[in-house]
């Protein structure tokens, strides 16, 4: 017989009480972690702490967000603060473990700055545990700007928790949320806590999350799913595989939520191959909730049987729309499907299914712990909770961010992310994927909302901001990124097969100083066609980063054009393509 959540709950807490007394070391070794050298960071702190003999807990966490401080360490001493350690040196192991760890003194010269310690475990507010002590000398981390600004809430365990470590999700007030639910609502309401919070898919559409939900409901079918794509091929975007490596079961629990909440009977999560962290931490957390009743038959006692699976897919960018997602687990080749009939009805191995973004499904377990009231009360107008993002290029601070939909744009660049590196000037950003949108220095001055971007030529996506100095040739990125979304065209449709590489090589003929007036109105006519015949959005939005980029940079295009010169001097000649590569 599995255990009761209670029983579970007093587990978890039993065993956070009984670490209490021990120093704790944290180490990010999500991939932002591991690519600046985290593995080398946790060997290293191994082999001090057993050389010196100090007892202490080593633990790998996911991404707290600072990935331009990558390696982190995180070390917090019994009842202190927590200090980190930023762009942590292997080399310096033995002295941090000598100094801090052992003799209970930071090692300020290297240290980035402190954390309060969390209430509990892993609320990720940075502002708990009244009483301690705050190390003189180093900064408070809950001040740096990219962290002042935060809400955060899909986050809130990244970057505090063990990943692979189920008991501490639960001591931090996981599955409680799942717990409420199974025990004491209905599935109708579940729903409608989901429908009260204005919730939106996180995955670009940004369509209504709980319309979306009833579509699946209203299916008398017994055997339904629940999808969630964690596809994520977009450059720039890194959110979806942070959640995963960061705090899996908050997602796994999000999942069951979404299943009792349609009544379906298996969920499947759907990853791109080759992304080893994000698999490896979701299997994991997926086995663990098997192994304590919180999947699989009869849930908690409840009556509601559910399970889920982890299902991958090559390296294909369309893998990410829904209809092929669903082809690829079915172990064809990814490509869209045609609708009707829609996934509601005819779905996943012809049974009615349900696709959510990571993102989307990661809030799930708040809102119906907290209520939608709660979630509908942060951000702007329709566009309601947080928002997950990406911040790269040109940035002085580059990392990921929650922050509430409805904080200014330009506050996030300028303040949060601490402007443009070595005294540059903003020229643009580029958002939502290489099928969002630029935007200009001068149109930065906006709300993050979806409504609002979209209106300004832009779309918020997947989350990904990539900022671009006055460097940056305008015409040879706008080339990259439909060179981006030609190659990744699946080929189904001719509108997108054709039009991508026809877009593609007018923008070269640009860039190599050979374009012609007629180009503009031909590329033009293009994305008009490509709009209205492609069968799924990447023929549809395979456009918006040419149109977005004629709309605030018309001078650039046509100095290129009309007076054969690039004003940055990036474009001067033939160059690589996956266009020409193919010829």
């Amino acid at each position: 017989m599995s255990p009761s959540f209670e029983q579970l709950e007093g587990e978890a807490l039993r065993r956070r009480d009984g670490e209490a007394g021990r120093p704790w070391l944290r180490v990010g070794t999500a991939l932002c972690g591991q690519a600046a050298g985290a593995d080398a960071v946790v060997v290293a702190l191994r082999d001090a702490l057993e050389s010196q003999e100090v007892d202490a807990r080593l633990t790998e966490v996911g991404c707290l967000g600072l990935c331009y401080a990558e390696p982190l360490l995180d070390v917090q001493l019994p009842g202190g603060p927590r200090v980190f350690y930023g762009n942590f040196d292997p080399e310096r192991a033995g002295e941090v473990v000598a100094g801090h760890v052992a003799g209970g003194q930071p090692v300020e010269a290297l240290a980035l700055g402190y954390l309060a310690p969390l209430d509990g475990l892993g609320d990720g507010s940075g502002g708990g545990g009244g009483g301690f002590v705050a190390p003189p000398g180093l900064r408070d981390l809950s001040l740096h700007p990219m962290r002042a600004w935060e809400n955060r809430i899909a986050l809130r365990n990244a970057g505090n928790i063990d990943p692979l470590d189920i008991y501490q999700y639960i001591a931090s007030g996981g599955y409680r949320a799942l717990n409420r639910a199974l025990l004491e609502m209905t599935p109708g309401e579940a729903l409608q806590q989901v429908n009260e919070s204005g919730l939106r898919g996180r995955g670009g559409a940004a369509f209504p999350t709980a319309t979306k939900w009833r579509f699946l409901a209203g299916n008398p079918s017994p055997e339904k799913y629940v999808l969630c794509n964690c596809e994520e091929g977009d450059p720039g975007a890194f959110n979806d595989k942070a959640i995963l490596e960061s705090d899996p079961h908050t997602l796994v629990e999000g999942v069951i939520l979404a299943g009792y909440a349609t009544g379906a009977s298996r969920g499947y999560i759907f990853i791109r191959h080759g992304h080893d962290g994000p698999i490896e931490r979701c299997r994991a957390a997926v086995g663990q909730a098997q192994e304590l009743g919180l999947l699989g038959e009869n849930i908690l006692g409840s009556g509601f049987s559910f399970d889920v699976e982890v299902a991958l897919t090559g390296d294909s960018y369309v893998a990410g729309e829904e209809s092929a997602l669903m082809e690829a687990i079915e172990g064809k080749r990814a490509m869209p499907r045609f609708r009707p009939p829609f996934p509601a009805q005819v779905g996943l191995f012809g049974k009615p299914t349900n696709i959510n973004n990571v993102k989307t499904l990661a809030y799930v377990p708040e809102i119906v712990s907290k209520g939608g009231a709660w979630f509908a009360g942060i951000g702007h107008e329709r566009s309601t909770g947080t928002a997950i993002l990406c911040l790269s290029g040109a940035l002085n601070y580059t990392g990921m961010m929650e922050v509430p939909l409805g904080v200014n744009l330009k506050d996030v660049l300028y303040d949060a992310a601490g402007g443009i590196r070595g005294g540059k000037k903003l020229k643009l950003l580029q958002t939502g994927g290489p099928l969002g949108g630029v935007l200009g220095a001068d149109n930065v001055d906006v709300v993050l909302d979806f409504e609002v971007l979209r209106n300004a030529g832009a779309i918020l996506g997947s989350g990904g901001i990539i900022a671009a100095d006055e460097d940056t040739c305008v015409v040879d990125l706008t080339r990259s990124l439909v060179a981006f979304c030609q190659y990744e065209s699946c080929g189904k449709c001719f509108p997108c097969r054709m039009g991508m590489s026809h877009l593609l090589e007018v923008l070269e003929r640009i860039c190599d100083l050979k374009g012609e007036p007629e180009d503009l109105d031909l590329m033009r006519s293009t994305g008009e066609s490509m709009q209205a015949g492609s069968l799924c959005g990447h023929g549809q939005l395979g456009f918006n980063p040419v149109a977005s980029a004629l709309r605030y940079f018309p001078a650039e295009f046509e100095a290129h054009i009309l007076e054969h010169r690039c004003p940055t001097g990036t474009c001067h000649g033939p160059r690589f393509s996956p266009a020409r590569s193919r010829r």
